[in-house]
């Protein structure tokens, strides 16, 4: 775990270049294609106790440093929230939100980061993209859902603290460390979960402009990933540092996850449920079901993804 490590713009577009090279060619579904049968049914035997853990965070509806942009949730009927006191009535309500904010829990299509104008793949953006919505990559590609093993590190754990203060960066070192003394190896397929701390230290300490500060990957750590042919990518953050960790990319592990590697990325989930049952349990692997909402065009979705121990 490092405070401080930039690459330059050259080393990172070496290394983008190396990670590209390891995506799945031509797919279309990224790596999610190393999820196969195979793997879903070894993921559903990790299922024991069969209890089901919520890994998303309770929708955010007041403005905060961190969201501008809160989701909006209101009561449409009854008229002024009133009831009356006979016959039948339905109480009925709406909710907007804005998906990719750095508060509430969601999953980023492959069509969510542009490139040197292009998406993962090469495929064109000015092609793809328009006002209506994306024509290739979206997230109607798991429509269907993804279910795979789930593997949850947890980084402060390993370095005996309750989370990450902003601008740490946990290298690959931390996760094959993280993994040695957890005693569960990532895989072919999984569903890496990588615990920094955020969700914990802004409910204990209170929201602040992770705009500025935010701890999360190291773009090298891409590497461990690549390694082991993880399916998706999910943290308490967004996965990426602030400040970036990359000279000239704002955000280097979602271009190197999306755009080159083909990851779908799962942003500021919850594991403060989780975590605690996985370290009484001495087991950190489990099935993950993760299922968006049916959004044809859309560049990703709000999710509830779930543990089943």
């Amino acid at each position: 775990m490092r405070t401080s490590d930039e690459l330059s713009e050259a080393d990172f577009r070496s290394l983008y270049r190396h990670l590209r090279g390891t995506a799945p060619g031509g797919a279309r579904r990224g790596a999610l294609d190393t999820i196969g049968e195979e793997q879903v049914l070894a993921a559903v035997r990790e299922v024991r106790s069969g209890r089901t853990v919520s890994l998303a965070a309770p929708v955010n509806t007041r403005t905060a440093p961190d969201d501008a942009e809160p989701a909006e949730h209101r009561l449409t009927a009854p008229a002024d929230g009133e009831p009356g006191s006979t016959g039948l009535e339905f109480a009925r309500d709406r909710i907007a939100m804005n998906i990719h904010g750095d508060v509430n829990s969601h999953i980023d299509a492959l069509c969510h980061v542009i490139y040197d104008g292009t998406l993962h793949g090469g495929i064109p953006a000015a092609d793809a993209l328009s006002p209506d919505g994306a024509s290739a990559l979206s997230i109607d590609l798991v429509r269907d859902g993804i279910v795979g093993r789930g593997v949850l590190l947890d980084i402060p754990r390993l370095h005996g603290v309750p989370w990450l203060e902003p601008g740490s960066q946990v290298m690959a070192e931390d996760l094959a460390a993280a993994e040695a003394g957890q005693g569960v190896r990532v895989g072919r397929g999984d569903i890496l979960l990588v615990r920094v701390g955020h969700r914990r230290r802004r409910e204990e300490l209170g929201a602040w402009d992770t705009a500025d500060a935010r701890a999360g990957l190291h773009p090298t750590a891409m590497e461990f990933l690549a390694e082991r042919e993880v399916a998706v990518l999910g943290s308490d953050g967004n996965s990426d540092t602030a400040p970036s960790a990359a000279q000239g990319v704002a955000f280097p592990v979602h271009v190197l996850a999306i755009h080159a590697m083909g990851l779908h990325l799962l942003d500021y989930l919850r594991f403060e449920d989780l975590a605690p049952i996985c370290a009484r349990d001495g087991r950190w692997s489990f099935l993950c079901v993760i299922a968006p909402l049916r959004l044809p065009a859309a560049t990703g979705s709000p999710v509830n993804p779930l543990a089943i121990l």
